[in-house]
């Protein structure tokens, strides 16, 4: 029963994992293109993501290849999670930027 608590618990800490990762990759994007300095957030919001999903896989995983298994299954379910919560919405009225506009 201990070991199912750990494997249930190894997938529920990579969706934090993966939320603070991707979320802040969004994040990262949308205020790095308005930026004047755009490759310092880029640089900075990598090594900060990269250091926290490492560390947070590191721990979670603890020299055992099957929670580390797990604990990656949870991060991707949350790179879909976040990229449905973060997609555009289809009754935007000002037009997506990556929206290609033919002229007639």
């Amino acid at each position: 029963m201990t070991e199912l608590l750990s494997w249930v618990l190894a997938f529920v800490a990579g969706l934090p994992l993966g939320a603070i990762f991707f979320g802040g990759l969004w994040w990262t994007v949308r205020a790095g293109a308005v930026s004047s300095r755009p490759a310092q957030w880029f640089v900075g919001s990598l090594l900060l993501r990269m250091g926290i999903a490492l560390a947070g896989l590191h721990f979670v995983g603890h020299g055992k290849p099957e929670r580390l298994l797990l604990c990656l299954l949870g991060f991707t379910v949350a790179r879909f999670v976040v990229t449905w919560v973060t997609r555009p919405s289809r009754d935007d009225s000002h037009g997506s930027p990556l929206e290609v506009i033919h002229a007639p």
